[in-house]
């Protein structure tokens, strides 16, 4: 994993710095941007193809997202596409994981998603035209998420907020959802400038890289069964 906060950035700053970083360095691995994954050629010349969340979700369900906020419809969706719900039925989960049956398998070719639902997203900063939504977004390679980053959320009183309506959601059985975090909010309430986090997954990047199926066949220490079993 390669963690970084910029100060004084946001998440449009950091969606130039992640395609020029990945891309420069598949490029002086490989020679060119070019590498072989799963019997696809993966090209990662910038710039990269960029969609908002929103349109993809409604262009593969053919649903306004916001019809999700109805429970009762959500399940009734999930139950007419045959898509099986493991976690807690809110919002959140529903759309996430309709996300990720019918749209990441698809996301090939470098691509970034960006703007995500803010229940989704407990960290991130709210749009300036539109709360509904986070400054955030996620990069995808060959059906996998290999990049995840967002404005940072900056405001105390949002982030307490958002902490309390995450710990209601823990309460009621949802495992996903965040903590609530009172050192954090202090940190917070003691001032943080504008800033913008990323996290990139190398093992998967190197997965792409180097053309292997497996994570098991690129991490150092996999995890293994006990002979036994």
């Amino acid at each position: 994993m390669l963690e970084l906060y910029w100060a004084y950035a946001d998440y449009k700053d950091m969606m130039d710095l992640t395609e020029k970083v990945i891309s420069e360095t598949v490029k002086r691995i490989k020679g060119d941007y070019v590498c072989e994954f799963k019997g696809e050629k993966i090209d990662f010349s910038p710039p990269w193809k960029r969609l908002t969340y929103r349109e993809l979700f409604e262009k593969a369900t053919g649903e306004n997202i916001e019809k999700f906020k109805d429970i009762d419809f959500a399940l009734s969706y999930l139950k007419k596409e045959g898509i099986e719900l493991t976690r807690k039925p809110n919002f959140k989960n529903i759309v996430d994981e309709i996300f990720k049956e019918r749209v990441e398998s698809n996301l090939i070719q470098p691509t970034i998603i960006y703007d995500f639902p803010v229940e989704m997203s407990p960290l991130a900063k709210r749009k300036k035209d539109d709360p509904d939504w986070v400054e955030r977004f996620e990069v995808f390679v060959g059906g996998m998420e290999i990049a995840n980053a967002f404005s940072e959320l900056n405001d105390p009183v949002d982030q307490k907020e958002r902490f309390l309506a995450q710990a209601k959601e823990k309460a009621k059985g949802d495992e996903e959802a965040h903590f609530f975090d009172a050192d954090y909010i202090e940190a917070l309430e003691h001032g943080m400038p504008p800033t913008a986090g990323l996290g990139i997954g190398i093992d998967r990047l190197v997965m792409i890289v180097t053309g292997k199926d497996s994570i098991r066949e690129v991490i150092l220490f996999p995890q293994l069964r006990k002979r036994e079993e």
